[in-house]
């Protein structure tokens, strides 16, 4: 909410404004009290547009529309005058956030909490239907979440089939990503119900994942991923997929009606609260904070609080203490917060009550690849970081409050730097965990550096650059090089080498050629010898690889490194099986991908990678993480999830210790290399004199087609 500013009007016809709630280019929605006495959300359109005919007729359609369905999961309408000098509408104020403001805030939502928002969406759109209506403009922010169920909301281009107003052939009128193919290629006379189930399906596959099923690019590319490509269900859990595929099919008679899709979700209940405690939280705080809201002497309310509606065991004569300003807020919110329950009521309350304290919020970027080429690692360490600012804002005696603030870069270096500007300019922040990428941190190093605001990476280790000159730097991994010594403790004691073939791929630059020469030197003895090998950055075909497995059978080796990426290993792999090569075979965590077991196939058995980062479901000290993860997100944590958990918490640990409500950014960055953290991972501190973290280094190993976790190397004999 925002305060009323000096051109905003005292009332409009009956209703007094108390805030703004937001404002577009067509008009400015307001938080206001009825006559009698009840919130509501009143929508004004600009004076811009009240002398355009077009324009009023629009919005009189909407009043008329949204009048028109009856479902307790669509807001009604309340009171409204299209005609009036500046046209308004009021519907009740729901104090919940849209479904894209909790998403971005709190992370995707649960499994079980999609198929009841599924439930409810499915059962309002079956309401705007049966009143002869298409919505058009089903996004994640036109539904917004109360504890007892969500609310769709604007109708401002919602019609009747039929009617051809408004939708001329080659229109395009929606939100692109959550709009039909039908709707992006202007076919208005083609939307019918269909097209909402379409984007019922953009929205639950939003919800559950995170991701938008057709990207995140410029309005036209998104309508020519809808019209003509698959969707990126990445992150939908596999139960939910069936539904979703049906949903976003590309031909409107191919997709389900909406009493298929309740049958579908048949079965979602809301026992004990149907949405994760974050977003419980979030509804709250907005609660609390339309409750310390300055009384208005000049509403009226009739009403005695002996009178008002028992809510959920308060009875009548528990409210009697209640002051009149919050009797009017609990008469508007009832229907949203009756199923929390007493216990929510007392918790929104207790923030304005008088000589209660707020803690300070203290504000992190998240800096991540969430729909580019990285998302897949992106996404874990976006979701091992909510999970660990939920656990800091749980804890008893915090002396401050976590909030994140999420960015995606596209695993694009360009977009990597606009993201870095945006987060250095805006001085909440107090650090930023992120990127993902080698190449977005190096895009992005010197304008954090410049701002003095801490980078702490997760996945990232840049080989090339000094901590030293470069402050901000705080990797939580450490450096690809720093990965021989897996390598060579694998080849010493497991694998018993004694002839071992390193092969720098030229591709890869310095770093694949530093490693075989770190792993060479460390060989280097009577028992142990090294034969070195450069692979041609243009060696691709699949003769350079059977070559390469003959030089290897030709010079004896018994064990082979492979220093480079997952398409050409793969390659190797295929080679040397084809060469019958029976050693050793050893690559690291760049090769360690999905795409190398599609890629190698049967070849890939029995290949060991030297990673820095480890399985959080074979770590002790992970299990209440890994229980955690899985009933947030409905899946085992990924690789770096855990990492990115222990990186926040470290953070954490360290504006702690600082002791202050809104720590200097320089200040941060000198106590994070002095921070001393135990994570359920690892433990994070920085050698005193480099500033490096050396650390954590994990073995795995491809078995029965699966990589299966050896566990921390030094612990690794046979």
């Amino acid at each position: 909410m925002e305060p009323l500013r000096g051109a905003d009007p005292a009332r409009i016809a009956g209703y007094r404004l108390l805030s703004r709630l937001g404002a577009g280019g067509m008009g400015v929605v307001y938080l206001a009290r009825s006559p009698k006495g009840a919130l509501a959300a009143v929508k004004v359109i600009r004076s811009a547009y009240v002398d355009d005919a077009g324009f009023r007729a629009r919005f009189r359609r909407e009043v008329q529309t949204a009048g028109r369905v009856a479902s307790p999961w669509v807001v009604p309408l309340l009171d409204a005058d299209p005609d009036a000098d500046a046209p308004w509408l009021a519907t009740p104020f729901v104090p919940g956030p849209s479904l894209s403001e909790a998403v971005e805030e709190c992370g995707p939502l649960p499994y079980a909490s999609v198929r009841v928002l599924g439930t409810r969406l499915a059962e309002a759109l079956d309401a705007v239907h049966g009143a002869g209506l298409v919505h058009r403009d089903i996004k994640p922010g036109n539904v917004l979440l109360g504890v007892d169920g969500p609310r769709v909301i604007d109708f401002g281009i919602a019609r009747i089939p039929q009617d051809t107003a408004l939708t001329a052939s080659g229109m395009v009128v929606g939100s692109p990503g959550f709009l039909s193919p039908e709707q992006a290629q202007g076919k208005g006379r083609e939307i019918g119900p269909a097209s909402d189930v379409f984007s019922l399906g953009c929205l639950l596959a939003y919800a559950v994942s995170g991701g938008r099923p057709f990207g995140r690019g410029s309005a036209a590319a998104t309508l020519m991923h809808t019209v003509h490509d698959e969707p990126d269900l990445d992150g939908v859990p596999h139960s939910l997929l069936p539904l979703l595929k049906a949903c976003l099919a590309k031909a409107p008679g191919s997709r389900p009606a909406v009493a298929e899709v309740l049958r579908a979700l048949h079965g979602a209940h809301e026992d004990g609260g149907w949405l994760p405690e974050p977003v419980t939280r979030m509804i709250a705080r907005r609660t609390a904070d339309v409750l310390a809201l300055p009384a208005v002497d000049a509403t009226e309310v009739s009403a005695k609080p002996a009178a008002a509606a028992p809510l959920d065991g308060v009875t009548a004569a528990g409210t009697d203490s209640m002051t009149r300003r919050r009797l009017l807020v609990l008469g508007s919110s009832t229907g949203v917060l009756a199923a929390g329950g007493a216990a929510l009521w007392w918790t929104a309350c207790s923030p304005a009550r008088p000589g209660s304290i707020r803690l300070p919020q203290l504000v992190l970027g998240l800096h991540a690849d969430l729909s580019g080429s990285s998302r897949t690692v992106g996404r874990a360490q976006e979701n091992g970081v909510r999970l660990a600012v939920d656990r800091f804002n749980s804890r008893q005696g915090r002396s401050f409050e976590l909030q994140l603030s999420v960015h995606d870069d596209e695993g694009s270096p360009s977009q990597a730097r606009q993201v870095a500007h945006r987060l250095a300019a805006n001085h909440r922040i107090r650090a930023v965990l992120g990127p993902t990428t080698d190449a977005c941190a190096k895009a992005a190093l010197g304008l954090y550096q410049q701002a003095l605001l801490a980078m702490v990476t997760v996945s990232v280790g840049l080989d090339d650059v000094s901590p030293t000159a470069y402050r901000v730097y705080a990797a939580t991994r450490p450096s690809d090089l720093t990965l021989a010594a897996p390598i060579v403790a694998y080849l010493v004691h497991t694998a018993k080498a004694h002839k071992a073939m390193l092969i720098d791929d030229a591709a890869e630059g310095d770093v694949s050629w530093r490693l075989c020469a770190g792993v060479e030197e460390a060989l280097r003895s009577g028992r142990h010898s090294t034969i070195r090998h450069t692979l041609a950055a243009k060696d691709r075909s699949t003769d350079a690889f059977r070559a390469l497995a003959r030089t290897v059978m030709d010079a004896g080796a018994d064990a082979v490194l492979f220093a480079g990426q997952d398409t050409r290993a793969a390659q190797l792999a295929q080679a040397l099986r084809s060469a019958g090569y029976t050693g050793a075979r050893l690559a690291t965590q760049h090769s360690l991908t999905p795409h190398f077991l599609t890629s190698a196939e049967d070849a890939a058995e029995g290949w060991v990678f030297a990673t820095a980062f480890l399985d959080p479901t074979k770590a002790t000290a992970a299990q209440s993480f890994v229980t955690s993860y899985r009933a947030r997100f409905g899946t085992v944590p990924p690789w770096y999830s855990a990492e990115a958990y222990d990186a926040t918490l470290f953070v954490a640990r360290t504006l702690t210790a600082l002791g202050s409500s809104r720590p200097e950014r320089h200040a941060i960055v000198g106590r994070l290399h002095e921070t001393d953290y135990h994570g359920i991972a690892k433990r994070l501190n920085y050698d005193p004199s480099s500033y490096r973290y050396t650390d954590a280094m994990y073995l795995f190993r491809v078995t029965g087609g699966t990589y299966s976790c050896l566990g921390d190397y030094r612990n690794i004999t046979a």
